[in-house]
């Protein structure tokens, strides 16, 4: 794998790094796929600055009752686009009572009041449906999931917190500055064995951690693309998150041609290529013959290895990757990979799970069924589970023999469900080890609990060689190594009866006065207050770990159950990474009470006298108190809006970082009205501050480069530093001024 380190021209399919004769960079940049994509959803006037309308949105039940409230708050009396709503993250209704089954009821009466398409539990996991029923070559999706990714049939689909889907149900934009392309040409065919998470997994681990990619598209070009198959070809693609780009797409082919007739959509396809000449900020070379088996270690899908070389070197990898994640876990509970390692040398894994939208895929499962027929999976500690993504594939798959072929080796077989993906399935026992062809190994992501004394280490790897490894005991095997194998890859027949028989469809049909259906945990979001002109907030979490993730941020899992009630999802901010977050936040929330009540609190007075020595005069009356964390770069993975809200909920007014891992977050962080500060000092700071900023609303509505800052020491100790807030567009500074999303809309 080749990653330039320069803009590379694609000329006539060929990749150069000079421009042909008389053609220009501004010219070329709009040769790729993606500029005409973005041209034709940008509603502004410069292509530089785009405000842009989507085709269709998509969210699942985690996510999509914060969304509605959010958007009937501002105005909305139905769906101006179509919204598929899908429940496949809360679908264990047994988990919380009848709370998940009623978040479940509220989406289909909303389906019905505002006209969406309401997908019921267990019939596909949220993207499978939508590249089913709801992608199309050109068209652009946006999905309140990170995964939300459609590229390799034709579709830019980007994932975002609810408040920017929110925007889309009140008539506004999705505003961004333009965004890098980079080419991913690829060559050559995958080796026997080597399967699409594979492929994915050499790509997180040449992107991610130089960024190579962040925040850009990923366009998937040149002649190894008609080498794969579109289930492969989606395989690789919704990984593509992972990097932290943007988004992706790929040029489309009879392949994809394929996939549209074979769903009953011919319409949907068209031929997308870049043209004779197309410029692209970067480029990475990939030849897919030479990617291997591949195994993504604890705790980050950018870990990545060749299965072979693990197992050629066993105690070394295993003991660096061991060492890394007992850091990053604090000291709180030791994860053991080198017991892993037996006497004779092999790695023993005590489960394996294909699941979800990039592992339960029609051909994946056909792949674990050639390789695991008439063999066992063993009846010792080895367990096995395989999740279809969707209810038309688990049809095809009874039909064609595979759920017989991986029932009876001995795997149990699943409905379509993301749990496994995000610790609400299957979570491993304490100090077992887990083989997942699912888009996620994060800390606890599996359901562990490290504060309670439990952890489990989970590796990505590909269902091939999660069956082998299946087919072999439990004792660790790359696809590549079985020699007996012939994938036989059945041919797909699409029953959309399935869905027909199921799912409402009420686009273009809204009934406005069909009831809302509201469960007793179904709360509106509490009122939040607009910017003062001054702001001083206390740094109640410092987190030193390079990068924060939104799980850690707001755990997955048993939180799911309490997505529709923000003040009880609050209670779990951070509490597998601080415990102390929650009190300390409501403590500083209590102090802003008492403010707002007439009540200068005498340790604010402490604070106020301390500034007062450098010449500051702080006005009580308008100056908001708030909460803060610093993270070095905290936002990594999930698009979930409930990182970012669930802290203002609690008094959350700032954080304080030295980047913003993905533009999710800090979207989240800028529509709940938290100022995503970034510091270039962040010695200056420390747990227990408080932070003085004056004139930070004046400063924010006028586009300040740099504001001052002061930290108060709890010794009285001052130390002056300026904060950014990096580039915003009017609307964001306004949301922010105002608050929150929901009283922008309110204002405006």
């Amino acid at each position: 794998m080749k990653l330039h380190d320069t803009g590379v021209y694609l000329v006539n399919g060929v990749p150069q790094t000079s421009a042909p004769a008389g053609v220009t960079e501004a010219d070329a940049k709009k040769g790729t796929i993606a500029y005409g994509i973005l041209k034709a959803h940008n509603t502004g006037d410069s292509m530089q600055d785009l405000r842009m309308k989507f085709d269709s949105m998509t969210s699942h039940d985690i996510t999509y009752v914060g969304i509605i409230q959010t958007a009937r708050a501002s105005g909305m009396t139905e769906f101006p686009l179509p919204y598929v709503m899908t429940n496949c993250h809360n679908s264990l209704c047994a988990v919380g009572g009848t709370i998940n089954e009623d978040d479940h009821q509220f989406a289909l009466s909303a389906a019905h009041k505002y006209g969406g398409i309401y997908v019921p539990p267990n019939m596909a996991v949220i993207h499978s449906y939508n590249r089913e029923m709801m992608s199309g070559c050109g068209r652009m999706i946006l999905g309140s999931d990170s995964h939300t990714r459609y590229g390799a049939l034709g579709t830019m689909a980007v994932g975002e917190g609810g408040g920017e889907l929110a925007k889309q149900l009140v008539g506004r934009t999705y505003d961004m500055s333009y965004p890098g392309v980079v080419a991913i040409y690829l060559t050559g065919k995958p080796a026997p064995g080597v399967g699409p998470h594979d492929v994915a997994l050499a790509l997180v681990a040449a992107t991610y951690a130089n960024g190579y990619v962040k925040n850009k598209v990923m366009e998937f070009v040149g002649p190894g693309v008609a080498n794969l198959s579109a289930d492969y070809r989606n395989g690789i693609d919704v990984m593509t998150t992972e990097t932290t780009c943007w988004s992706s797409i790929w040029q489309t082919d009879d392949t994809t041609k394929e996939y549209f007739v074979q769903h009953g959509r011919p319409e949907a396809y068209k031929e997308l290529k870049p043209a004779d000449v197309a410029y692209y900020d970067g480029c990475i070379e990939l030849d897919l013959s030479t990617v291997e088996c591949m195994i993504a270690l604890p705790m980050h899908p950018s870990y990545a290895y060749p299965i072979r070389e693990l197992k050629a070197n066993a105690k070394e990898i295993l003991q660096a990757a061991q060492d890394r994640a007992n850091r990053q876990l604090g000291g709180k509970v030791e994860m053991d990979l080198i017991g892993k390692i037996c006497d004779d040398g092999r790695i023993y894994v005590d489960q394996g799970v294909v699941a979800g939208c990039s592992g339960g895929t029609y051909e994946n499962i056909c792949a674990v069924a050639d390789i695991i027929k008439g063999k066992s999976c063993g009846n010792g500690e080895f367990k096995f589970s395989v999740y279809p993504d969707s209810m038309p594939t688990y049809l095809e798959l009874v039909k064609n023999g595979a759920v017989a072929d991986i029932v009876s080796a001995g795997g149990i077989f699943r409905e379509c469900f993301c749990g496994p993906c995000f610790g609400a399935g299957d979570t491993p026992a304490n100090g077992e080890f887990s083989i997942r062809h699912t888009t996620r190994n994060f800390p606890n992501r599996e359901g562990s609990k490290p504060g309670e004394g439990q952890i489990s280490a989970v590796a990505l790897m590909d269902a091939r060689s999660i069956a082998a490894t299946a087919a072999n005991g439990g004792y660790l095997t790359a696809a590549s190594e079985l020699t007996d194998v012939e994938y036989t890859v059945p041919d797909y027949h699409f029953e959309q009866g399935v869905y027909d028989k199921r799912v409402y469809n009420g686009w273009g049909h809204p009934e406005p006065d069909y009831a809302l259906k509201f469960g007793p945990n179904i709360k509106d979001w509490p009122e939040q207050p607009a910017l003062t002109d001054d702001l001083l907030v206390k740094i109640v979490s410092y987190i030193t770990d390079p990068v924060t993730t939104t799980d850690e941020l707001i755990p997955s899992g048993e939180t799911s159950s309490f997505r529709s009630n923000p003040l009880r999802l609050a209670e779990f901010t951070l509490s597998r990474k601080d415990p102390a977050y929650v009190p300390n936040a409501k403590a500083v929330k209590a102090l802003d009470e008492q403010r707002k009540a007439g009540e200068l609190p005498a340790e604010v007075a402490r604070v106020y006298d301390d500034l007062k020595k450098l010449g500051y005069a702080p006005d009580a009356a308008n100056t908001n108190i708030g909460s803060a964390i610093f993270a070095n770069k905290p936002g990594d993975g999930s698009a979930r809006e409930q990182a970012a809200s669930c802290q203002r909920v609690l008094g959350g007014a700032a954080n304080f970082a030295c980047e913003y891992a993905t533009k999710r977050y800090r979207s989240n962080c800028i529509n709940w009205g938290m100022l995503p500060f970034l510091v270039e000092n962040p010695g200056a700071l420390d747990n227990g501050d408080y932070v003085y900023l004056p004139g930070v609303r004046k400063a924010l509505l006028e586009a300040a480069d740099e504001l001052d800052a002061v930290a108060v020491k709890p010794d009285g100790g001052l130390v002056k530093f300026t904060v950014k807030l990096g580039a915003m567009t009017d609307a964001e500074r306004r949301i922010l001024a105002d608050g929150c999303l929901i009283n922008y809309y309110k204002n405006h």
